[in-house]
Formats: structure tokens, C-alpha cells, sequence
């Protein structure tokens, strides 16, 4: 086990490039897709995944991200029993949208945010998922599905009692946000394209 200091440092810096590991770049890349900084939005996640074509590959690059969360906060908690898993399931959330190998340009978080959520608090992430399902299934905006996700998961936590699991996710949703800022000004203007339409 390692010292008290080494620890939360070891769980930091392995969540870090365990949420760094661009899935969606990798995956698009060696199934012939070619390079997804140059498609579409340019962002390296599962939406953006999807306008490849490849239906099979987003689905898989958003489990990819997801399980890249969890796993963080997992083995966060087996390096430091007593602040890992929230260290280590933000940093994998940090390293995904801002990872070094990419000179810092990630993607929008969305869903390690929700494999974090999931592991740290399962009921907060159940209600991740139905408003970000819900929000896409009725509005078709995949950035609103997102974004309004992201908000309700410290709102969740909070409710629950846990003010300190509502911080550190209320921090997270600020970054989602902050990473969607694009999007954001798109859906003020009008011009922000739906789940399935060019644009």
C-alpha cells in the first residue's frame, strides 16, 4: 500500500491516463475510419464517432468511455481506500477531455462523466442516464442531452445526502459545460444540428 502522501498522487496520476486513452481516435483509426479530428465536430467521442457511419464503433467507443470512468474510480480506490475513488474517477474525467497525448484536446466528457457518476453513486447515475437518454430522445440534441445530464447528476447527489459526492460532480458538470461552450452558442443561434440531420 502506498505512503499517505504517495497514495492519492498514485490514484490521480493512474485515473489520469487511464481517462486519457482516446478510444474514439483508436478505434476509428484502426478500423479504416480515418482520423475523427477530421470529421465532423473533430471531438474524439461517441457522437462524433457516430457520424462516421459506424453505428457499431460509437457504440462502442461510448461504452469505452464509460468504463474508462468506473474503472478509475475502482482502482482509485484500491491505490487510496480513502480518497481514490473520487480522485481517481475525476482525473480519468480530466484526462479524457484533456489529454496530454492530444496536446490537450479531448472531448466533451459527457460519457466518463456518467461511468463516474455510476461508481460512485449509483442512484446519481441512473439519473444521469434517463435525462441524458430523455433529453436526446425528445429534443434530438445530443449537446442538451449532455449538458442536462451533467447538471442533474450533483442535484442527485445532493438530494441523496451526499454534499461531497455533489462538489465533486458539480465540478465535472462545469467542465462539460465549459466543453460545450461551441454548442452552446450553435443551439442561441439556431444552428446547432440534431441527432440523425446534416449540419
Amino acid at each position: 500500500m502506498p505512503s499517505l502522501w504517495l497514495a492519492p498522487i498514485l490514484s490521480a496520476l493512474v485515473g489520469y491516463v487511464l481517462g486519457s486513452i482516446p478510444f474514439g481516435l483508436l478505434l476509428t483509426r484502426f478500423s479504416g475510419a480515418g482520423d475523427l479530428r477530421q470529421i465532423g465536430s473533430g471531438n474524439i467521442g461517441a457522437t462524433n464517432v457516430l457520424r462516421t457511419g459506424r453505428k457499431g464503433l460509437a457504440a462502442l467507443t461510448l461504452l469505452l468511455d464509460l468504463a474508462k470512468g468506473a474503472g478509475a474510480v475502482a482502482i482509485g480506490g484500491m491505490i487510496d481506500p480513502a480518497h481514490g475513488t473520487v480522485v481517481g474517477g475525476v482525473m480519468a474525467f480530466i484526462g479524457h477531455c484533456y489529454p496530454i497525448w492530444l496536446r490537450f484536446a479531448g472531448g466533451k466528457g459527457v460519457a466518463t462523466m456518467m461511468g463516474v457518476v455510476l461508481a460512485l453513486h449509483w442512484p446519481s447515475g441512473l439519473l444521469f442516464a434517463a435525462v441524458w437518454i430523455g433529453a436526446l430522445l425528445i429534443l434530438r440534441w445530443s449537446s442538451v442531452g449532455g449538458m442536462a445530464a451533467a447538471i442533474s447528476a450533483p442535484i442527485g447527489a445532493l438530494v441523496a445526502g451526499h454534499p461531497m459526492l455533489a462538489q465533486a460532480f458539480a465540478g465535472m458538470a462545469a467542465i462539460v459545460l465549459w466543453r460545450h461552450r461551441a454548442n452552446i452558442r450553435r443551439l442561441l443561434a439556431g444552428t446547432e444540428p440534431k441527432v440523425g440531420k446534416k449540419g
